[in-house]
């Protein structure tokens, strides 16, 4: 049985000081690029019969530095449209709310401009572990993204509701494992790279 290999994009401008990046399409900064290279010599030990990647230039090119080939350009992939929040770092919005803010228990609930809940991110990423869960049988399958996003691929794949992302950091240029172990869906490696 394959496992799933969540890989998140290497270093951005915005990664690197801790502005939320959703939907803005950033390119890799040199530094990403070196750690998306990085990842090639683990990437080359497995067989990959699927290979999902967010159609935004960060995760597309770490794919590519990786040794990765794109088998489907997947927008359920995509990372949280923080709405209002977007660009922003969690300590300037604490500031303006007067109060400490986690996406993972506030949302992004700006009230000008609101986000996506967890909840839509978890159905969307719920779809595409019923996409990829049966090609395992043949193989490991990669999908490469975003922070967030893949913090909830880990959860659901746990069965845990998309908050409990918030346990499960993974830094720019580190991927974890998906897998089973007697016949329960596990995490089997995690922040690796």
């Amino acid at each position: 049985m394959g496992e799933i290999i969540v890989l998140r994009h290497g270093q951005t401008e915005w990664s690197r000081t801790g502005q939320h990046t959703g939907t803005t399409d950033l390119p890799l900064l040199p530094e990403g690029e070196e750690q998306a290279r990085a990842l090639r010599a683990a990437m080359a030990e497995r067989r990959f019969v699927e290979v999902r990647v967010s159609p935004l230039q960060r995760a597309r090119r770490t794919a590519e530095l990786a040794g990765l080939t794109t088998t489907d350009l997947d927008p359920d992939l995509v990372e949280l449209d923080y709405g209002g929040y977007e660009g922003r770092t969690t300590a300037e919005i604490s500031e303006e709310l007067g109060r400490e803010w986690s996406i993972w228990e506030d949302g992004t609930a700006d009230a000008d401009e609101p986000g996506e809940s967890l909840a839509d991110v978890g159905a969307r990423v719920d779809r595409v572990l019923d996409l990829v869960r049966d090609r395992l049988a043949d193989g490991d399958v990669a999908l490469v993204a975003h922070g967030h996003v893949l913090r909830v691929v880990a959860a659901r794949w746990l069965g845990l509701q998309p908050e409990a992302g918030a346990l499960l950091a993974l830094p720019a240029g580190r991927y974890g494992v998906l897998g089973h172990e007697h016949g329960r869906q596990v995490l089997t490696g995690w922040a690796l790279g």
